[in-house]
């Protein structure tokens, strides 16, 4: 059976609120699934949205009451591209779309296999590999290691040092924000040191297939990188904005 648009959007949204969640915890932040959204009470993590709606028509007030707007720095994710909270003070940050591609390997990968980080020496190097040095790498803790569906893919050189690298995510929250289950396996934070994600697709998704070779794979993307996921394979599933308060 042919999956429908709708229907991977949502599995989307449900993925990478999952993933934020994930992130947040290991920041100290707890966050709560809804019915309508995911959200937290005070600020989360850096680049991670303070509420991602589930469902398409959310109740704007609903969602909003949710997060805190007194810290400077809000943000929503409104999955589905149909909120408008221009009335609550907030603006739109970005437009992007959701984009998936059906389970199979990549079209080309002749390179070392990618590796999972294991260990926190492993997740630290990630880390500063994807930080290039902006000061960010602290984003990315070893307390990703207690999630049984977070996985930082990596490529190493020869010597060891971390050469491209990607998230992995395999949750969809709901009851127990549970991250074992999903049908479907998020990619996102893909980078490569050089050659940037045009390097790095081939090899993550060889990783994906290897460590679920059943499940489609889903992210988001915008602007050049839109256009980067196509050229690996992947098609866009439906619109998203990122409503920015202040």
């Amino acid at each position: 059976m042919t999956t429908t648009k709708p229907s991977l959007v949502q599995k989307s949204a449900r993925n990478n609120a999952a993933w934020c969640a994930v992130m947040s915890r290991t920041h100290g932040v707890p966050g709560e699934f809804g019915a309508q959204a995911w959200a937290a009470p005070v600020r989360t993590p850096l680049y991670h949205p303070d509420a991602v709606t589930l469902l398409p028509g959310a109740d704007p007030a609903g969602v909003v009451g949710r997060i805190d707007l007194t810290t400077p720095g809000a943000t929503v994710k409104d999955s589905f591209a149909d909120l408008d909270l221009t009335a609550a003070g907030f603006r739109v940050l970005f437009e992007a779309e959701w984009i998936h591609r059906p389970a199979g390997p990549p079209t080309a990968f002749s390179g070392v296999p990618w590796e999972v980080a294991e260990d926190p020496d492993s997740v630290r190097a990630w880390a500063h590999a994807w930080d290039g040095g902006d000061g960010n790498a602290d984003l990315f803790r070893p307390a990703l290691l207690d999630d049984p569906g977070t996985f930082l893919l990596t490529a190493r050189a020869a010597d060891g040092t971390v050469t491209a690298g990607a998230v992995a995510s395999r949750g969809e929250g709901g009851s127990g924000e549970d991250a074992r289950g999903g049908s479907v396996l998020g990619l996102s934070n893909v980078f490569a040191r050089d050659g940037g994600a045009d390097a790095a697709w081939p090899g993550a998704l060889d990783a994906a297939h290897r460590l679920f070779p059943g499940l489609p794979v889903v992210g988001y993307e915008h602007g050049e990188d839109l256009d980067t996921a196509r050229r690996h394979g992947f098609t866009p599933a439906g619109p998203l904005r990122v409503w920015l308060h202040g």
